[in-house]
């Protein structure tokens, strides 16, 4: 059997979906009669077709839009009919540009896998897999209804990197280190409005800047000139350097579950529609804090972090509360289940 990925990652998505599928083709090559030659990656620029080839597999770029992937409908069907001419291939898709005509089209000549996050309307697919927290088989189901696709949710399924799949975090009463993640594009370099925001005196912070953000320079030089700011650049062991820090703020997105899987206490808000749903549900269920959604109100959003922030570093009682309400919410296996899920098709 061969696994295509379908996914990019570039300055204006991040990396998240390519990062992800990544995640789940180490552990599909990893299951009983799979190896890396069967899985590849399909990318629709350079610089995703980069990212994709850095995990070590086969790679096609199609030079083509990845804002429109009907664009690509020619070119992709037609290596897919060359490539596996015996028999039908697994696509696992992973994109906010999806069309009902792609998928429709591609289903001909693949079992379609899609990963969905927005449970907007139904697709033709053979699987579809929510994996967020807030995710729920019944919403599916009813989207779904007389096809004979299958369907899973939860967050069971979250696909995380090994690194998190052992919490190791110490607890310290004294929140001396603060980590600011904002994803990988953070175009509107809401990083630095946050730290101006929350910065006090005797607290050490940490921003992750991505490998897309476009004012790495200017990071460069605040921690130049800032003994309290440390700037984090392509970090590959993102779990030790969560560990070692007491509260994070991060935008809505897999950062939630993999502060979750360490059980660091956070601060969440969300800035696109698409984190929305997930930086509410922690709002609702109490996980951890809900600052608010920053692209609808960056200056309410901004003082309620500030204020927020304040009560986290002086009670420890708050912050451990939400160390062990986290533990709950994901335990790192998910990409395991999804590969499995993957050599069921």
């Amino acid at each position: 059997m061969r696994y295509y990925f379908r996914a990019d990652g570039n300055a204006s998505t991040g990396a998240g979906h390519l990062m992800r599928c990544l995640t789940i083709a180490d552990e599909l090559k990893n299951l009983p009669g799979l190896e890396k030659e069967d899985i590849c990656f399909v990318c629709a620029d350079e610089i995703s077709g980069a990212l994709a080839e850095s995990g070590g597999y086969q790679t096609i770029v199609l030079h083509t839009n990845y804002r429109d992937m009907n664009q690509e409908l020619p070119r992709l069907a037609q290596h897919l009919q060359k490539e596996c001419p015996g028999g039908a291939p697994v696509l696992i898709v992973d994109s906010y540009y999806i069309t009902a005509q792609y998928l429709k089209a591609l289903r001909r000549q693949a079992h379609i896998f899609l990963l969905d996050d927005m449970a907007e309307q139904a697709y033709s697919v053979d699987c579809v897999l929510n994996y967020n927290a807030f995710a729920t088989r019944e919403q599916y189901r009813q989207l779904y209804e007389d096809t004979d696709t299958r369907f899973y949710a939860g967050s069971e399924y979250v696909p995380l990197r090994p690194q998190f799949r052992q919490s190791g975090y110490v607890f310290r009463e004294q929140a001396q280190d603060i980590l600011i993640t904002t994803g990988g594009g953070d175009h509107r370099n809401i990083a630095a409005r946050i730290f101006e925001t929350i910065q006090s005196p005797g607290l050490r912070y940490h921003v992750v800047t991505g490998r897309y953000h476009p004012d790495f320079e200017g990071w460069k030089y605040r921690e130049q000139t800032c003994r309290q700011l440390y700037v984090h650049h392509d970090v590959r062991d993102m779990a030790s350097l969560m560990r070692n820090c007491d509260i994070a703020i991060t935008a809505g997105g897999t950062t939630i579950y993999e502060l979750a899987a360490t059980g660091v206490p956070f601060l969440c808000f969300s800035y696109a529609k698409n984190q929305e749903a997930l930086t509410e549900y922690i709002s609702r269920t109490e996980i951890a804090g809900y600052c608010g959604a920053f692209h609808h109100n960056p200056a309410e959003t901004l003082g309620k972090m500030r204020q927020m922030m304040d009560e986290l570093t002086a009670n420890a009682g708050i912050r451990r509360k939400m160390h062990e309400k986290e533990r709950k919410m994901v335990d790192g296996l998910g990409a395991v289940r999804i590969a499995r899920l993957l050599t069921e098709m």
